[in-house]
């Protein structure tokens, strides 16, 4: 397959071949990515386990000269690494290390005749940081054990928003654009081939909406552009008969989306128990759970449950220092026996090829949805919905439709006004002066564009609330309003 350039006009590769992705994601979606390389005899187990390692740095303007309206938009890391002395930067260089340590990892356990298995997510930022800062011996390193037939097996990329932008508060036209810009990104680094095998998506802090409307273009958008299937957290997702959790937790479901018009689209969702605290994965606490079970009846069928956790790669003490003693152990040990370590597309090829179909899957919906449909006739229409969710909201105060993350405890809508104001300012502008006059994706100022738009969306500038990041998130912002009123 042929090769996109990383970089174009200084800028990462985030538009301009959208029908070369689209053209390539549709030739090869087809045939299994993993099964024919595995050596893992799925007939012999009983159980499995499945880690993924999240990894991101936001884009910050904190370089050059220190003024906020004029620095260079840097990596948080080269700050980190630029300014030691300052709170828990002097991390910045244990966090590098953990950006390439996986393919150290990898290498080492299969030479020594172990089946090791990762899912790794990295944001689009978090690439250009590394790459603007020359850090290249992180991509050697991923790049080893992601195209390298002898290490490829071991290794299951996810695919996520560019910049790491979390879908309940995302207008989805820009979701859209975060989902192809990280596929046209991911592509231009490991090529196309490597690209084909991205099968799942890792939401940015786990955010599912669960507004009917706002959830089914989120799916929409994840189907179109080739995904199979999805990670979500347990309490964001609900059964549709009983409004209930899901009940086999760690067998794949279906999760439905409906919007108010009646249209409905779905995926296959992989759930992720418990928390989002490193320890779970530092500790290896999935590997450990799942030697605990044996196969659950699925349609008929006794398969090998799949215990299935992430976490963040890089950060908290625990991360940093006792995973990479505690994986390798945790792989010695699974290698051979019958709960191994698998990635989730592996796992999911091979009840494929028993015959299970995704509508086999017990079916999901997201959170608080059983409430409006049984007030909400099908179809009624977006007016009538609001009005339904608008009295549910009046009659429980804790009912809401901003969406469910691994917190639970955060609204990605509310208390943000500071910041969403000139967030949506910013994509109303891009919208009307970028997408619906129909400029060609390819052209500079529209790579420009999508590229502030994009930074100024990361979740970071809302998850700390007031203060120097919300700052960061409305410069940004400013940025981006700017270049599209002089260029368009």
């Amino acid at each position: 397959m042929s090769a996109l350039q990383e970089y174009i006009d200084g800028l990462p590769n985030i538009c301009g071949s959208e029908s070369i992705i689209e053209e390539t994601i549709n030739s090869a979606h087809r045939e299994p990515a993993f099964l024919h390389e595995s050596l893992i005899d799925f007939n012999k187990i009983r159980s499995a386990c499945s880690i993924a390692l999240h990894m991101h740095q936001p884009l910050i303007p904190a370089g050059s000269n220190g003024d906020l309206t004029t620095a260079d938009i840097i990596s948080n890391l080269q700050y980190m690494m630029e300014n030691q002395c300052i709170g828990d930067n002097h991390n910045a260089p244990v966090f590098h290390w953990c950006y390439k340590r996986i393919g150290e990892f990898i290498q080492q356990l299969i030479q020594e005749g172990k089946e090791p298995r990762v899912m790794l997510e990295y944001s689009g930022t978090l690439f250009h940081g590394l790459r603007a800062m020359g850090l290249h011996d992180v991509f050697e390193s991923l790049k080893n054990v992601t195209c390298n037939p002898d290490y490829r097996r071991a290794v299951e990329w996810l695919g996520c928003p560019w910049g790491h932008a979390v879908a309940p508060s995302t207008p989805s036209q820009d979701f859209r654009l975060h989902v192809k810009a990280w596929q046209h990104h991911f592509a231009a680094i490991f090529g196309l081939d490597a690209l084909v095998r991205v099968r799942g998506f890792s939401p940015s802090e786990m955010a599912l909406p669960n507004h009917p409307d706002t959830a089914y273009e989120y799916i929409k958008t994840l189907v179109d552009c080739g995904y199979q299937w999805i990670l979500v957290q347990e309490h964001t997702v609900e059964r549709p008969k009983s409004g209930y959790g899901p009940e086999k937790k760690h067998l794949p479901h279906r999760l439905i989306c409906t919007n108010s018009n009646g249209e409905s689209i779905s995926i296959i969702a992989i759930i992720k128990t418990q928390g989002s605290d490193t320890k779970l994965v530092a500790q290896m606490q999935p590997y450990y759970e799942a030697k605990g079970l044996s196969r659950w009846d699925l349609s008929g069928r006794l398969l090998p449950p799949l215990v299935t956790q992430i976490a963040d790669g890089e950060n908290g003490g625990v991360m940093m220092n006792e995973f990479p003693g505690k994986f390798m152990d945790a792989v010695r040990e699974a290698s051979g026996s019958d709960t191994p370590m698998i990635n989730v597309t592996e796992y999911l090829e091979y009840l494929f090829s028993l015959g299970i179909k995704q509508e086999d899957l017990p079916e999901l919906q997201p959170l608080f949805q059983k409430r409006i449909w049984d007030r909400f006739k099908q179809g009624s229409g977006s007016d009538k919905m609001e009005q339904v969710i608008s009295d549910l909201k009046k009659e429980d105060s804790s009912f809401h439709m901003d969406g469910g993350s691994w917190t639970n405890d955060i609204s990605w809508v509310r208390g943000y006004d500071n910041v969403l104001g000139p967030m949506e300012k910013a994509s109303s502008q891009f919208y009307e002066k970028v997408l619906k006059p129909g400029v060609p994706t390819i052209e500079s100022r529209y790579r420009s564009a999508l590229y502030h738009l994009m930074c100024s969306q990361t979740s970071c500038y809302r998850y700390w609330g007031q203060g120097l990041w919300t700052e960061y998130g409305r410069e940004i912002c400013r940025r981006t309003s700017a270049i599209i009123a002089s260029n368009f």
